[in-house]
């Protein structure tokens, strides 16, 4: 660029685009600790202010509504860490800082110890969704690893005996802020997972700021939290705090309170799930009993049908079967008999020679006796074929046997006695004899 040519002369606007151009291209996204200076909040909700230290100062600015987000109030004379671009501000050819994160300087070295510490341990899968156990659905006892004088201990116990009264909270104390609070709480934790009384562990406590909760950033508890053998549930703070107990645990709860809805039921859905058991319960039974009802019944009208006079029944109705079976095939031999007669009595007659009158008349005489020969050998093979039935069904007949001197027992609704328990001193029976049946009444033999 030749700086003689009057073409190449920049006006105030241009010679600020390029500066901004060259300040952001030049700079990336930068962390600057400083002291609060000029801090004005206009009505848009912006944020102007000045980062300074002994020797300079830069100006910035926080737009919203990233301004709303800070977790203190910007004043006068507050140290501060602040991420931003720095860029320039071209209608007054200043530089200044644009800002997306502010927090007191005090919280920034914790911060960053924080982030490298998690960095770490999630590299390690300490934090990994797979190693994560499931709660018990109903937790029988819980311990809350907790300070005992907090405001927390006092909402997830009021929670726990609104939501579920038959759970066991047993309060575990421990220092939740200090030096030594870390040490202490890792002690607990693993003296309480390892005695087995709890189904399992609550770690909470309120919020506060990060110095408050850093107790709960420690290695050795995030550690401790990942080889626990019981489940460990973290309620750390409010809901916008995290630590590591949080990302170690099984579970994060937002707020102790939240914690607490989530280790136990609500007794009035686990009264209406009961509830709708039993109903289902007595439907099961209803239903078997009725199935069972129904087995018995065709088991009865098998009993019956098996029954000595059934049988006998049976016999009797094969017996007339029998009886008309062969009624109806005599008759039929019989018609073809007389059929023959009659064919043969047509013939004589057409031949009705007289020299042969007499030997037809014989051979007749023949002829119309052999048929009632016949019949008269079938009737009486078929007699004592008969005989042979009645005499099979004489045998199995209960009349049979009572016939030879025994007798039947009954009750007077026709119960048949089988057994002596089945009759009660004093109880009247009837006795079937061959020849009628005979009342009695059944005595104690030790009577007099």
């Amino acid at each position: 660029m030749n700086q003689d040519d009057p073409s190449h002369v920049l006006t105030p606007s241009q010679l600020n685009t390029l500066a901004r151009d060259l300040l952001e291209g030049s700079f990336p996204l930068i962390w600057v600790e400083g002291e609060l200076g000029n801090v004005s909040r206009p009505s848009s909700g912006h944020l102007y202010f000045v980062l300074k230290d002994e020797r300079a100062q830069v100006r910035c600015a926080m737009f919203k509504p990233k301004s709303s987000w800070l977790k203190f109030v910007p004043r006068e004379g507050v140290r501060v860490l602040a991420r931003g671009r720095l860029t320039l501000y071209e209608a007054r050819g200043e530089y200044q800082l644009v800002l997306d994160h502010m927090e007191e300087a005090g919280e920034g070295a914790l911060r960053r110890a924080f982030e490298e510490l998690k960095a770490r341990l999630a590299a390690e899968g300490l934090f990994d969704g797979e190693r994560k156990r499931p709660l018990p659905r109903f937790a029988r006892r819980i311990g809350v690893i907790t300070s005992p004088s907090g405001a927390a201990v006092r909402d997830v116990l009021s929670v726990l005996a609104r939501r579920f009264p038959l759970v066991e909270a047993e309060v575990l104390p421990v220092p939740v802020q200090g030096t030594a609070a870390a040490v202490q709480i890792t002690r607990m934790l693993q003296r309480a997972a390892a005695s087995g009384r709890y189904d399992v562990l609550l770690l909470t406590r309120g919020g506060g700021s990060l110095e408050d909760l850093w107790s709960f950033n420690d290695e050795q508890l995030a550690r401790t939290i990942a080889a626990s053998p019981v489940p460990v549930v973290s309620a750390v703070g409010h809901e916008t705090d995290f630590s590591l107990s949080d990302f170690a645990a099984d579970l994060r709860a937002p707020t102790p309170s939240v914690a607490a809805e989530l280790l136990v039921p609500d007794r009035d859905d686990v009264n209406r799930r009961l509830h709708a058991l039993a109903a289902r319960l007595r439907n099961l039974q209803e239903q078997r009993l009725r199935a069972a009802m129904q087995r018995a019944d065709r088991a009865a009208l098998r009993l019956n049908a098996l029954r000595p006079r059934a049988r006998l029944d049976a016999l009797h109705r094969r017996q007339e079967d029998a009886l008309r079976r062969l009624a109806v095939a005599w008759q039929r031999r019989l018609d073809r008999e007389r059929a023959r007669m009659r064919h043969a009595s047509a013939v004589l007659r057409a031949a009705h020679p007289r020299r042969r009158i007499a030997g037809y008349r014989e051979r007749l005489l023949g002829l119309s006796s052999r048929p009632q020969g016949a019949i008269v050998r079938r009737l009486n093979q078929e007699t004592l074929r008969l005989r042979g039935i009645a005499r099979s069904l004489e045998a199995v007949s209960p009349l049979a046997t009572v016939a030879r001197g025994y007798a039947i027992l009954r009750h007077p609704d026709g119960r048949i006695v089988r057994s002596v328990l089945d009759a009660a001193p004093g109880e009247r029976l009837d006795a079937r004899l061959g020849d009628g049946e005979l009342p009695l009444r059944v005595v104690d033999p030790n009577d007099p």
